[in-house]
């Protein structure tokens, strides 16, 4: 019975290609645009939560106040023994590495020009191995781990240029001992890098752990970074940890990922507008497409109420019509959108730099089936309700009022 109702409504839309054809060529569309802009919002998610969690560790572990308040002096809020802090989150099964972190401020100097800097003592060969190509070296090499200080600084392309340093220069680091005192370094210049963020290559500054310590006078750290094996494992890892050490404060990456919650929240409301935009752009035109065909039809309809049709039965065919469009014009769109995001992963797109950003990115789209699947039951409901709306009145007008029309 429902085969033979469907195949009826199928038939039916068959009666005026040429307004069918338009209608789902409209919702196919609207579709494919819904699933082209999720899918780049997904894939945008997607890079940045990547690109925040290698940046910081998918959880920070550190004191309280190293989260909520300014230090009088370097370190002041540090950790303590971090050595055998990182011994026991190692133990743990989920914990891949975890990496100390030195953040502190300063001068670098090459004798004749001094300029603010912002470094970062790591753990060389851990951080760049764990972490992957996270900076773009543009000369020189990567720190590497002697097990003492290495006397050796990475610097931010724009900081190279500024005072003329390049792989293999002498420079002095300025910096405020934890004491208050103020102590200076002399430091080889090991490679240049960026980040692809010009104001940040303008002061970024790396050196390995030891040397920051030496330079600041102390055995702290600011911070350690956990990397976990699994995205999915950080809220259980984060409770776990923060269970055992109640002293310190455990943050996920998304806490201190401003830029992935800025870039997600404007996304959500940009993409949200467009896809209600859209879904009303398919209703007004499926609403269109089976108003004229009800209007052509009435008399039709009121033939069939005198034969013994319900009225139910005539509006339940009439919103099969609706689907019938819809479904037909939701599917075409799913395969315009899936066929557009594999062409962008055969045939490389370059997205020029965003604001902020010296350095472009490829543009792909995500292939989300959750996404596809509820855009097209929400398209084809969409289309059934507009049908069935548009249908109701006049299958419910009297047999002798719609056997009247002309």
């Amino acid at each position: 019975m429902n085969a033979r109702w469907l195949k009826f409504a199928f038939l039916n839309t068959l009666r005026n290609r040429r307004r069918s054809v338009v209608t789902v060529s409209i919702a196919a569309l609207g579709t494919a645009a819904i699933l082209l802009a999720g899918g780049f919002a997904i894939f945008t998610y997607d890079a940045l939560a990547q690109s925040s969690a290698r940046n910081t560790g998918h959880l920070i572990i550190g004191k309280s106040e190293q989260f909520t308040k300014d230090e009088a002096t370097p370190l002041e809020h540090g950790l303590d023994n971090a050595d055998a802090l990182k011994a026991k989150l190692l133990a743990d099964a989920d914990v891949r590495a975890v990496l100390p972190k030195v953040e502190f401020s300063g001068l670098v100097s090459n004798g004749d020009k001094s300029t603010v800097m912002m470094a970062v003592g790591v753990s060389p060969d851990d951080e760049f191995a764990v972490k992957g190509p996270f900076l773009r070296v543009t000369a020189g090499d990567v720190l590497s781990g002697t097990g003492t200080a290495s006397l050796q600084v990475m610097l931010g392309e724009a900081l190279a240029r500024s005072l003329n340093a390049k792989p293999g220069s002498s420079l002095t680091l300025l910096a405020s001992t934890t004491d208050g005192a103020l102590n200076a370094m002399d430091v080889q210049v090991k490679g240049t890098f960026s980040t692809g963020v010009p104001e940040i290559d303008k002061r970024l500054v790396y050196t390995d752990v030891l040397t920051a310590q030496k330079l600041l006078n102390t055995q702290r750290v600011s911070s350690l970074g956990v990397f976990l094996h699994r995205m999915d494992l950080t809220l259980p890892a984060q409770a776990r940890i923060a269970a055992e050490q109640p002293q310190l404060t455990v943050q996920t990456w998304v806490d201190q990922a401003t830029f992935y919650q800025g870039v997600k929240a404007l996304y959500n409301r940009i993409f949200g507008a467009l896809g209600v935009i859209i879904g009303v752009i398919v209703v007004f035109v499926v609403t269109n497409a089976m108003a004229m065909a009800i209007i052509e039809r009435t008399r039709e309809i009121g033939t069939l109420r005198a034969m013994g049709t319900l009225p139910g039965q005539l509006l339940r065919t009439l919103a099969l019509e609706g689907m019938v469009l819809g479904g037909a014009g939701a599917v075409v769109g799913a395969a315009i959108a899936l066929a557009v995001s594999v062409m962008l992963y055969i045939v490389p797109v370059q997205m020029p730099p965003p604001p902020g950003r010296s350095t472009g990115y490829p543009l792909n789209i995500a292939i989300d089936p959750a996404l596809y699947l509820v855009t097209l039951v929400v398209m084809v409901g969409l289309a059934m309700l507009a049908s069935a709306w548009v249908a109701r009145k006049t299958v419910h007008q009297p047999v002798v009022t719609a056997l009247a029309h002309t």
